[in-house]
């Protein structure tokens, strides 16, 4: 029922910045967690950061505190993740998911999941 749209991807150069969306539809999820999650080439998909449904807590992956924002926009339905001082390493497609738990969706075990968008951080 829930579908969900992710952009903003892009090439860039280190130390640059990307702001990614994702947008869902067929449900308003305001009362849900949501969450980024990225995968590179040979990689297994990993956690990237997590909100609360009112935006009060959020989790980051060690490898990205300090250089990422989780946010959200329940007017929206949507969900964004501003990234600053990007290395090589977060070359990756980032998607995004919901859980009525922002411990659970930290786990990443879904059946569905969006396109993706594609993010290239050149050295």
């Amino acid at each position: 029922q829930v579908q969900l749209v992710e952009s903003g991807g892009g090439l860039v150069q280190a130390g640059g910045s990307l702001r990614l969306s994702c947008a869902a539809s067929g449900r308003t999820l305001s009362k849900y967690a949501m969450g980024w999650f990225r995968q590179a080439p040979g990689k297994e998909r990993e956690f990237v950061a997590a909100i609360t449904p009112t935006g009060g807590i959020t989790y980051y992956a060690e490898s990205v505190k300090g250089r990422f924002t989780i946010s959200r926009d329940n007017n929206k339905n949507t969900v964004y993740l501003q990234m600053s001082s990007l290395k090589p390493e977060d070359t990756a497609v980032y998607c995004c998911n919901y859980d009525l738990s922002s411990w659970r969706l930290r786990a990443g075990n879904y059946d569905y999941w969006g396109q993706g968008t594609q993010v290239t951080v050149s050295s």
